[in-house]
């Protein structure tokens, strides 16, 4: 969750099992943003993180195959940004999130981005 990730400051994300997302996350650099986003409880994006270290081996796996990236939290959302509205806003009704919301990881475009920033303003 959000919450244990602030508590933590850092981790690696891993477990991923879908070759697109794993693509993703090789795409990756030191210095890029992520939104959080709690795909269980609340289906909502909750904060910012930023990428510290580029892909390297799933710790949690031998198959050479997966990656992970250390993300750090950068800051919570004054308004968290629920699935809901992002499926109504123009400029997002076509983002994987609500394409292809099973993928865990996911590009989106600076327009994008900025307009769920925006939202959670």
């Amino acid at each position: 969750s959000w919450g244990d990730f602030i508590n933590d400051g850092k981790t690696y994300w891993d477990g991923v099992r879908n070759y697109q997302a794993r693509n993703n996350l090789k795409a990756m650099r030191k210095g890029d943003k992520a939104l959080f986003y709690h795909s269980n409880k609340g289906l909502e994006v909750v904060g910012v993180a930023e990428v510290v270290r580029e892909h390297y081996q799933d710790p949690t796996t031998t198959d050479e195959r997966w990656v992970v990236v250390d993300p750090k939290p950068i800051r919570t959302h004054k308004k968290p940004v629920p699935l809901s509205e992002i499926r109504k806003d123009p400029v997002l009704k076509e983002i994987p999130l609500v394409k292809q919301s099973r993928l865990s990881v996911m590009s989106l475009s600076k327009k994008e981005y900025d307009k769920i920033i925006s939202i959670s303003e």
